[in-house]
């Protein structure tokens, strides 16, 4: 047998200095991954995973007795556009225009608190955002105090004739406000308004001020100023406030069912009675599949129309 002498220790092998440094480097790109990984669980357990279900929902036939199963019966889709368009067209158009109003009261609101408001732009800002602490439910139902019938507001608003101009429009009804299309747009813009204000706060307090007197010291106008320099600058947030104020207002069933009628209801609505009272599951799923679309397809037209894509 051959005996196996033990010889001098091998010195150790010198590590490449460059994958020593390598090491924490692959480490440090890892960690934003890490991050993001309690935000995309929760999207999947608690926005994807429902989205599958509502998806296979709308696809399935039978009753709460029987049982409901997936038959892939997409004639839903059609049966419920059918029946329930003038209920989206409704929520388009209320929706719509209350985009408009809260945009129209909103600007001025936000460039005053951006450019004028000085040492009470603190204050100024807590009274814009002081109706979320009150309930949604409670804000919606104080408008029911407000445009009550032969309340101070509605006729102040029949002496000025305006309800003439409405009742024209098909807004209101007589001289009676609530219950009408106009109630309910009222409310649409008062809960959203904080909404379309703050990004448009936002954006407008970015815009620096050496451009408005660059522009003044070349002889242009306030309007022009305006129209030329802060306008064009504000798009992200006037892009970002309609957004954010359309898209809940599409959807939206509180207004309608507190502040409207029958004639007034919107999409919103149908899919809760759908879902709570009918119980007709598939109808409601693919009403708010539909929605969905309607409002994807909308605001990505709007988006590329609109020239920015820098949302705040």
């Amino acid at each position: 047998m051959a005996t196996v002498t033990e010889g001098p220790p091998l010195a150790p092998v010198a590590e490449d200095p460059d994958a020593a440094r390598s090491r924490p480097r692959r480490r440090g790109r890892l960690v934003p991954y890490w991050l993001l990984l309690p935000g995309i669980l929760w999207l999947l357990v608690f926005f994807a995973l429902p989205m599958v279900y509502q998806a296979s929902t709308s696809v399935q036939t039978g009753s709460l007795e029987d049982g409901y199963r997936v038959t892939w019966h997409f004639a839903t889709y059609w049966d419920a556009l059918a029946d329930y368009w003038p209920q989206f067209l409704r929520s388009v158009l209320y929706a719509g225009s209350a985009t408009v109003l809260c945009l129209v009261l909103g600007y001025p609101l936000a460039y005053l608190i951006a450019f004028r408001a000085g040492r009470w732009r603190n204050l100024v800002l807590i009274l814009v955002i002081a109706p979320f602490f009150t309930s949604f439910l409670i804000r919606t139902l104080a408008w029911k105090t407000i445009l009550a019938d032969g309340g101070p507001v509605v006729g102040a608003l029949d002496t000025l004739h305006v309800l003439d101009v409405t009742g024209w429009l098909g807004m209101t009804a007589g001289d009676r406000v609530l219950a009408t299309p106009l109630a309910v747009v009222c409310g649409l813009t008062y809960n959203f308004l904080p909404f379309m204000i703050l990004p448009l706060y936002t954006s407008l307090e970015r815009i620096d001020g050496r451009l408005h007197e660059a522009a003044g010291d070349l002889y242009a106008s306030p309007s022009t100023v305006f129209r030329k320099v802060t306008f064009p600058l504000s798009m992200p947030g006037v892009v970002s406030g309609t957004l954010l104020t359309f898209i809940p207002a599409s959807g939206d069933y509180v207004n309608a069912d507190l502040l409207g009628s029958t004639d007034t209801r919107m999409v919103g609505n149908v899919i809760q009675t759908q879902f709570l009272r009918i119980l007709d599951y598939p109808t409601a799923a693919a009403l708010s599949f539909i929605l969905m679309t309607a409002i994807l397809i909308m605001v990505t037209l709007y988006i590329r129309k609109s020239g920015t894509e820098d949302l705040l």
